[in-house]
């Protein structure tokens, strides 16, 4: 079944709790945070304390996006406050395989799973996770340029995703789909190999975010 993904970057932030609990009862299969140092990105974003607040108002999985660099000196602090997917983009990580394994490793210290993905901006080519592939829990596929909400999808990003889930064979490797989603985007990312649809001003800006959801993920076919 397709995931739909609130990307919090979206909500309101002057009533975050509010905000959260309105896309989990909405029927939200995770929660998406972007972390953004003002250096990978040109954007500053959440941090540690943004996320002890957000893990203390749901207990649906918290995916983080982590857009800076030398994301490896954060990520088991990440992990101890609650983080179940890092996600670190190829961009920042010259030693990824390592950076991967590190991931998945955090789960033994922290005494629950904790999954590993990696990031794709829109010019990075898929060929650069083909010595990865055994090493991934998810990819992440930007569908927009990093660091600002609410822009619109780039088509190029349909035949991308065919060709990663291609690259990744038989493997239980999600992938998921991040900016510009909408529900008439679901169809054709899902068709070309997406499993998870990360959704930021199409759900948090809706009257009926619950609506949204459902309309999203049955378009896709799930």
């Amino acid at each position: 079944m397709i995931k739909i993904v609130p990307s919090i970057l979206s909500a309101d932030f002057g009533i975050l709790a509010e905000e959260i609990a309105r896309v989990e009862a909405a029927g939200a299969d995770q929660i998406h945070i972007d972390v953004m140092d003002g250096r990978f990105v040109p954007n500053i974003s959440m941090g540690f304390p943004i996320l002890d607040a957000i893990r203390k108002r749901t207990r649906l999985p918290l995916d983080l996006h982590l857009m800076i660099v030398e994301p490896e000196k954060y990520l088991a602090e990440f992990a101890a406050r609650g983080a179940d997917l890092l996600t670190v983009h190829v961009e920042a990580c010259p030693h990824l395989q390592r950076t991967l394994v590190s991931i998945r490793e955090l789960a033994a210290r922290r005494g629950a799973p904790v999954r590993a993905g990696a990031a794709l901006n829109p010019a990075t080519h898929p060929s650069t996770l083909d010595y990865v592939t055994d090493d991934l829990d998810l990819v992440l596929v930007m569908s927009v340029n990093p660091g600002f909400g609410g822009q619109k999808l780039i088509p190029a990003v349909y035949p991308k995703i065919r060709q990663i889930r291609t690259l990744l064979g038989p493997r239980a490797v999600d992938i998921s789909i991040d900016g510009g989603v909408k529900t008439e985007h679901a169809r054709k990312l899902a068709e070309q190999g997406a499993s998870i649809l990360v959704a930021g001003s199409a759900v948090f800006d809706a009257k009926d975010p619950a609506a949204v959801i459902k309309e999203m993920r049955a378009a896709a076919g799930g």
